[in-house]
């Protein structure tokens, strides 16, 4: 299961589906060409992220690895750019 805790590296190995989902949300990842470090809720953080569009990163990434799910594209799911915190 997918936290705010699971790492960035660890994201990429067990989820590789979250490369495509966080490069559209702005968060670049190791395959991205651009190696960073840390865990999803620090990505999100520094990307500006508020609490609850973290949870929905959250929430999204675990549909999107859902065994079960028909989500396999991650546009169709929640746009979390429209919920990013105003600077």
């Amino acid at each position: 299961m997918i936290t705010r805790n699971t790492t960035i590296e660890d994201l990429v190995e067990d989820y590789p589906k979250s490369v495509k989902y966080l490069a559209d949300k702005g968060i670049r990842c190791i395959k991205c060409g651009e190696p960073i470090w840390g865990t999803l809720e620090e990505a999100c953080l520094e990307k500006g992220f508020t609490q609850d569009a973290i949870d929905n990163a959250v929430n999204d990434l675990n549909t999107l690895h859902d065994k079960g799910s028909d989500h396999t594209n991650p546009d169709k799911l929640l746009n979390i750019k429209t919920i990013k915190k105003s600077k």
